[in-house]
């Protein structure tokens, strides 16, 4: 790769691994990826720009095909590898593991896949980490057949102030000692990448480490500065702001995951929300409703008395003791009021029970003795 006529860089390049993980997923028959040999800058050719910006910037990438590497395209092949790898390796149950393998057969496996995965949050942690794990495989694979001399920012733990002072100087021979000293970092973390460990990594042997509560922190990432950027190529710069892996989705269709979970087209957890919130809401209805009644038992019959205590349970019932009767009646005397003559006398005559009728005296027969 000839790249003599450019500005030669005095450190390996500074590539976003997330953005680069996001282009490789995305790079597909109508989406071109351009990764920059001078400064590590993406470009992604938009067909929504106008013809003009178009015709500029294919004629910039025909001008200095020296300078642009092409990202690869992600056939389906690889793909459905993906998929298939992590069903036979992370899915230990037997029926999640079926319905996995009947899903990457069907059309649109990968969006599909990805709405099952989504389903199951069990399963969607291991989905994340592995894809994670060997997109990065298939990305370090790459810039070494491209001969990038490189290192991931996210990999780095230097200062940001060190940071920002080694992307503005860094076309700079001669600098300060500390982006001299961030520059050596910079050489020994590259080489690396060219290792066998990097493309087969194993665990560490020895006794496994404590187990801890992991806390995940963002890595602290600086801000984009690029001076060589043709104008042609300016508005075609690809900057998306993603630093976390579970950002990053396996779909070509969508560009985050907020916007694949709100094109989900399994919408069955949020139909199960609104059922949940219609339910509370007549819930809560049933209760006020049961609290105004809960003074008329007197008025009711003992079926409908033990409809309303079932229904307000949470409520306090109200006890009918002697002494509780003449502060209630005045507010039964108005119910009673509206209400038909009917029941009215059928609740009068079940509240006061009928006289018992007098009872006879009866004279008994004295018989004559014989003589």
């Amino acid at each position: 790769m000839k790249t003599n006529s450019y500005a030669k860089a005095q450190n390996p390049l500074l590539l976003r691994f997330h953005r680069l993980i996001d282009a490789f997923a995305k790079s597909d028959d109508e989406r071109d990826f351009y990764l920059d040999r001078v400064e590590g800058f993406i470009l992604y050719m938009d067909l929504d720009k106008g013809q003009k910006e178009l015709d500029d910037f294919t004629l910039e990438l025909d001008e200095h095909p020296d300078r642009f590497a092409q990202l690869p395209k992600m056939t389906f092949y690889e793909t459905k590898k993906f998929m298939e790898g992590f069903v036979n390796e992370k899915v230990y149950d037997i029926d999640t593991k079926e319905k996995l393998l009947d899903v990457i057969q069907s059309k649109e496996a990968r969006e599909n896949f990805l709405e099952f995965i989504y389903d199951h949050l069990t399963e969607l942690e291991k989905w994340q980490q592995y894809y994670v794990e060997r997109m990065r495989i298939r990305i370090i694979e790459w810039l070494r057949s491209q001969e990038f001399v490189f290192v991931f920012e996210e990999d780095l733990d230097l200062p940001k102030i060190v940071m920002e002072k080694v992307k503005q100087q860094l076309f700079e021979a001669k600098v300060g000692k500390d982006v001299a000293q961030a520059r050596e970092v910079l050489n020994q973390k590259a080489k690396t990448y060219y290792s066998n460990e990097a493309l087969n990594p194993r665990p560490k042997r020895g006794r496994p480490p404590k187990q801890q509560v992991k806390v995940e922190v963002e890595p602290q990432l600086t801000g984009d500065i690029y001076t060589t950027v043709p104008p042609a190529c300016r508005m075609f710069l690809y900057l998306p702001d993603i630093t976390t892996a579970s950002a990053v989705t396996f779909s070509s269709r969508y560009g985050t995951e907020a916007e694949l979970l709100a094109n989900l087209r399994g919408t069955t957890r949020v139909k199960v929300d609104t059922k949940l919130e219609a339910l509370s809401q007549r819930l809560e209805s049933l209760r006020q409703l049961s609290s105004r009644l809960s003074g008329i038992e007197d008025i009711v019959g003992e079926r409908d008395q033990k409809f309303f205590k079932s229904v307000s349970q949470q409520e306090p019932m109200v006890s009918l003791e002697p002494e509780e009767a003449p502060k209630k009646r005045g507010l039964l005397d108005v119910v009673k009021g509206f209400l038909p003559r009917r029941k009215e006398k059928k609740v009068e005559a079940e509240e006061t029970p009928a006289p018992k009728a007098p009872m006879k005296k009866v004279t008994p027969i004295q018989s004559k003795k014989k003589k």
